[in-house]
């Protein structure tokens, strides 16, 4: 049985994906580790590269952990114009992080939130790169995080 690779999920500020991503890292007792994508850029020349695999380097010598990839539409959203932007750094980091989470055999569970879909690069999107793409849903009850969990995973959204 293939070890599970990661989710992404999806929904709008507040509804609990951040706790939700928490929550699994406890449930499973493991680490957590954020990766903020927006802290990966820098100025000089090929130091966001170098910041990407230390990140990706730091969480398999962490191994087991949940690698939970805060917003990450935020720091991967201007894929598509990247090479006239930004010199194609953020495409580089983009495919750097693609290519881990399909080649990795480290036991890292990936857990991605996002606000907004349509910001994603659709190639983050294709069946392979997550397990599950799941929309939250805001909660009117108050309960716990632990007996929320299966609640808060209600709508699966179909992967290209």
């Amino acid at each position: 049985m293939q070890e599970p690779k990661g989710l992404l999920l999806l929904g709008v500020p507040g509804c609990g994906k951040s706790l939700t991503a928490k929550s699994i890292a406890s449930f499973w007792n493991m680490p957590l580790l954020r990766l903020d994508v927006g802290k990966v850029f820098q100025g000089l020349v090929g130091s966001s590269e170098d910041n990407i695999r230390k990140a990706i380097a730091t969480a398999e010598a962490v191994a087991p952990c949940v690698l939970w990839i805060d917003e990450i539409e935020k720091g991967l959203g201007g894929v598509q114009s990247s090479g006239s932007t930004d010199g194609g750094v953020t495409s580089r980091i983009f495919s750097t992080i693609l290519t881990w989470m399909q080649e990795k055999t480290s036991p890292v569970f990936v857990v991605a939130t996002a606000n907004n879909i349509n910001q994603l690069p659709p190639e983050l999107l294709r069946k392979g790169r997550f397990d599950e793409i799941f929309f939250l849903l805001i909660f009117h009850q108050r309960r716990s995080v632990k007996t929320s969990l299966p609640f808060i995973l209600t709508r699966k959204v179909k992967t290209r």
